[in-house]
């Protein structure tokens, strides 16, 4: 008897359970070519790992997705709608709370449109799974890398630093159809949220605050991001988007926080005119800027200086907020105001 392989079936049976829940051993029969046999014996093994449900008598089992379930599909992404994709193909086969729901059709609709319009490649691969806890989505594309791209764009030379402007929001390649808001807000939906891309990944734990810190990335070409979110939390859309707006409508996107730990990797030190341009860069399309400097140890004269004293005057505008300073940056950055 051939032994079908319950990793490859869990890809698709949700759907295929949905889809032929009175004929379901005939479908997969048909599908694999597995036998008669084998095709019974996988889908007990499924039912038993609670990938199925199984009602009915035992001449006429009803089958239908058990508290496990998965969609994976693969695109080409020339002429792919993302929201025909997310009602056809995702929504029908998962049994999310309404909120949760929101917020991963919110993330899924823009990481998958991002890979439509940015990576500049030819398919895209979404798997979207359901754990009695959480809900995990995975976006992979085969194009340029994330980035590479804002690195291409904003004339950038480190990955660090492309990330720190995804960190900052409002940050997009294609200014004229986009806004920015994507990725960013993708990423505070989330309790995880990972992106990877050619070699290189960022992490972000949403119990860890806003920190983004370094990850082991993939040995691919293209970007993957991976963002799950338990099915208890409390978090909303709507919450989300009203943290950073200053009046606290969710409507405009003018707040920001900028992590000063991804300027520099560990045991640097922010110590030059030109890390504080660094940090400073696009922030007055913002009315605030927390500048966070959690993990930052020290910093030197001219990096306080050009930023709390040169750029705060040239835009008096946007309101600097620093956070989680020791007493010594603290003091420097009081200095660089007072001067």
């Amino acid at each position: 008897m051939t032994r079908l392989a319950i990793d490859q079936l869990t890809l698709w049976i949700t759907a295929a359970a949905n889809e032929h829940s009175l004929d379901l051993p005939a479908y997969v029969e048909e599908r694999t070519g597995a036998s008669h046999r084998a095709t019974l014996a996988a889908l007990r093994r499924l039912v038993d790992a609670q990938w199925l449900t199984r009602s009915g008598t035992t001449r006429r089992p009803v089958f239908g997705p058990g508290a496990l379930r998965q969609v994976a599909r693969s695109y080409t992404l020339h002429g792919l709608m993302e929201d025909v994709v997310w009602q056809r193909d995702f929504a029908p086969h998962f049994l999310l709370p309404r909120h949760v729901a929101r917020m991963v059709q919110h993330g899924f609709t823009e990481l998958v449109n991002n890979a439509i319009d940015h990576s500049g490649g030819t398919s895209v691969t979404v798997s979207l799974r359901q754990t009695p806890t959480h809900a995990q989505l995975l976006v992979s594309d085969d194009g340029c890398g994330v980035f590479d791209k804002i690195c291409d764009t904003y004339e950038l030379t480190d990955a660090r630093h492309a990330m720190l402007e995804l960190s900052k929001g409002r940050l997009t390649t294609q200014p004229q159809a986009h806004t920015g808001r994507g990725l960013f807000f993708s990423s505070q939906l989330a309790d995880v949220f990972d992106i990877h891309a050619n070699g290189r990944a960022f992490q972000r734990r949403a119990w860890e605050g806003n920190a983004w810190k370094d990850g082991k990335g993939l040995p691919r070409q293209g970007s993957s991001i991976y963002m799950a979110m338990a099915l208890e939390s409390t978090r909303t859309l709507e919450q989300v988007l009203e943290q950073w707006s200053v009046d606290g409508s969710g409507i405009a996107f003018d707040q920001t926080r900028v992590m000063l730990n991804l300027v520099v990797g560990a045991g640097q030190m922010l110590d030059s005119r030109a890390q504080a341009r660094r940090v400073a860069a696009r922030l007055p399309q913002f009315k605030r800027a927390e500048v966070d400097f959690a993990g930052v140890t020290d910093v030197g004269h001219a990096f306080a200086d050009e930023l709390f004293r040169v750029f705060a005057r040239a835009h008096q505008d946007v309101e600097l907020v620093p956070l989680n300073m020791t007493p010594r940056i603290a003091a420097l950055v009081q200095a660089a105001r007072n001067a």
